[in-house]
């Protein structure tokens, strides 16, 4: 008889979350292969009762001491808390991989989508840490790898539509308390985005620059530029954000540097890992924020030429921002973590 398959000691920071309690139901669908399961929060949330595979589990506080014995710490509790507590679970011996976009850019930190550059991954021994990309950028790579691979990639013009679930659960909230009043014909208040969302479209998702881009449409220049470890990319990015609760839409142009069909593009993502294609527009199939909560591929369709330059694809890219975008990746950068590293 072999052996009994490895199980790992796991903690989340941030456990209470929206992309904490995300992260849980993904380890849970993969029936990923737990040991001892420890929930870290903020002191709000301390003892708060959590349910895990039929054990109940109390909340406990994030601290610096809070790693012991952990061998893989999934953190979603913000940049800040990530800069203060990582490396703590770091030098106890975690290997941390981390939500938000503390590490992103840190040269001596991996940032992985495992469909895309999982060879990133073997770099987290130099601090520990693996990082999690922006939602928006982890969809777009993951539906261009396949076409990076085969012709190159000499620029893109990216338009997103994202959920106000990227923002959180006060932003949910706020849109449903908008539709509520708007629909009882009562003043409609806004206090986490600077304008009314419900029925709307905000050209501004986090602060602006000097550049007049904001920081979300830089984060995915500058992503994509590390993930594929390639400067030479073009990339402008206007970033929307829509009034939509879950799942970010995204129209990418794509300019190749060798020539590419619409045919060989769709026959590419049809076997592309984390893909499904989604793309019969005559009957009213392509890719709907409606369809992909809760599903684990990023879907793809409205595959066309672009018929205004020599080497033009546009495409229509949609995924469940708090899963591909946040929790499912990081518990798949930890699958391939314990299958090669560990």
């Amino acid at each position: 008889m072999g052996s009994e398959p490895r199980k790992y000691n796991v903690a989340i920071a941030g456990a209470t979350g929206a992309v904490g309690s995300a992260m849980l139901e993904v380890l849970r669908r993969k029936n990923f292969p737990i040991d001892e399961l420890r929930l870290l929060a903020s002191e709000r949330s301390v003892g708060k009762k959590i349910v895990y595979d039929g054990r109940e589990y109390s909340v406990q506080l994030l601290s610096k001491d809070s790693f012991k014995g952990i061998d893989i710490a999934l953190f979603s509790a913000g940049a800040s808390r990530s800069l203060e507590f990582a490396p703590a679970a770091a030098a106890a011996g975690a290997v941390v991989i981390d939500n938000s976009s503390a590490f992103r850019m840190d040269p001596e930190v991996p940032l992985v989508v495992p469909e895309v550059n999982p060879h990133a991954i073997a770099q987290y021994t130099k601090r520990g840490i693996i990082a999690n990309p922006n939602c928006s950028t982890i969809q777009m790579l993951v539906a261009l790898k396949p076409i990076y691979d085969k012709v190159g990639i000499k620029r893109l013009v990216i338009s997103t539509y994202q959920a106000v679930s990227g923002t959180g659960a006060k932003a949910i909230e706020e849109l449903k308390n908008q539709v509520l009043a708007y629909a009882a014909g009562k003043p409609m208040e806004h206090k986490v985005y600077p304008h009314q969302i419900a029925f709307n479209c905000l050209p501004q998702i986090d602060s602006f620059l000097d550049n007049g881009y904001t920081k979300e449409e830089m984060k995915m220049v500058n992503e994509t530029r590390k993930i594929f470890e390639d400067d030479t990319i073009g990339i402008t990015a206007t970033a929307v954000r829509v009034p939509v609760y879950y799942g970010h839409s995204e129209a990418v142009n794509i300019e190749t540097k060798v020539k590419i069909s619409a045919a060989e593009v769709k026959e590419l993502l049809s076997n592309a890992p984390g893909v499904l294609l989604v793309d019969e527009p005559t009957l009213g199939r392509y890719p709907l924020a409606t369809e992909c909560e809760g599903q684990f591929e990023t879907l793809v369709g409205r595959i066309r030429e672009d018929e205004s330059i020599a080497n033009g694809i546009n495409m229509w890219v949609v995924s469940d921002n708090i899963l591909k975008g946040a929790a499912l990746n990081a518990v798949q950068i930890a699958e391939y973590f314990i299958a090669h590293h560990k």
